[in-house]
């Protein structure tokens, strides 16, 4: 299997991976694009021109993102829908109102490190819920759509913190072990890329491809349990730059038809079972095509008590 690798890197924006890419007539859903690399990500996709729906819990501050983006790129077709990830009720309500395919699903949306143990999702860890759990309900609720594409792509934006910790399928919702804010992110951010990884294994017949990411580190909400950015300076990006990943596997040519992999500064990571503090590569608990399938099950049996 050929290792992937672009011209972009770590410094390219969301904008110049796809400057040249003309995304008209595909349609995009980008969860949590509100503000942060979302709204970047969504704002390269329509420069591009597709169409693209911000998917966010805060339709008020989704509506403020979504003019910004009418008015760097003139794109007309940017329009906002509410969608809460820790509700399975809001969930089927968004897909229940979606009519016709679905091109490009960023699954971007997450909560990060929250200090203490919550519940949501009918019971479930709050991270698991959200990061991995939400998505999943989404991405499978929007099967028909996305394979009516004839192409479609999903994208599951991980971090590096998936080292942190394999899902411990044991205990996912932290009931008989001591609640870790970091081992309870990092578990859900492995979950992320084990969903891209049997989703491709599953789908690609029809004709549907997922693939994770690490955007890197990007001072934004998502740092707000723990005080700030804890990343050296040197090693951070700006928003835009962060969102650039997403934007290669969401739009360019330059992956069609790749699948089931895990990608950092646009290209493909090294497998690396011993990372290095702030040092990237994709551990194999996360690629791992047993996991994957467990996980899949697993998530199934949720959705089916919610």
């Amino acid at each position: 299997m050929t290792h992937v690798t672009t011209p972009f890197d770590r410094d390219s924006t969301a904008q110049d991976v796809l400057a040249d890419v003309d995304l008209s007539g595909k349609r995009a859903i980008v969860t949590g694009a509100s503000s942060g690399i979302g709204v970047e990500t969504a704002r390269a996709l329509a420069h591009a021109g597709a169409e693209v729906t911000l998917a966010v819990r805060d339709v008020e501050a989704g509506g403020v993102a979504a003019r910004d983006i009418l008015l760097s790129s003139g794109n007309n077709n940017v329009q906002v829908a509410r969608l809460d990830l820790s509700n399975v009720v809001s969930i089927r309500s968004f897909v229940a109102t979606w009519l016709g395919p679905v091109d490009i699903l960023v699954n971007n949306a997450g909560v990060m490190a929250l200090p203490e143990l919550e519940l949501s999702f009918e019971g479930h860890e709050r991270q698991f819920a959200t990061n991995h759990l939400g998505h999943f309900a989404l991405t499978v609720a929007l099967h028909q759509a996305l394979a009516a594409s004839n192409g479609a792509r999903v994208v599951n934006v991980s971090s590096n913190a998936h080292h942190l910790s394999p899902v411990v399928f044991s205990d996912v919702d932290f009931e008989n072990r001591a609640y870790d804010p970091w081992a309870a992110y990092g578990q859900s951010k492995t979950a992320n890329v084990l969903h891209a990884v049997e989703l491709t294994r599953r789908w690609a017949e029809d004709g549907i491809v997922a693939n994770a990411l690490h955007p890197g580190a990007i001072p934004t909400r998502l740092q707000r349990y723990i005080g700030g950015m804890q990343t050296p300076e040197n090693l951070r990006k700006t928003v835009e730059q962060g969102a650039a990943t997403s934007a290669l596997l969401a739009g360019s040519p330059l992956v069609e038809g790749i699948g089931g992999r895990y990608f950092e500064d646009c290209h493909e990571a090294e497998v690396v079972s011993e990372p290095e503090l702030f040092a990237g590569g994709v551990n194999p608990f996360a690629l791992d095509p047993d996991s994957a399938r467990e996980l899949w099950d697993l998530s199934l049996s949720m959705l089916d008590n919610t």
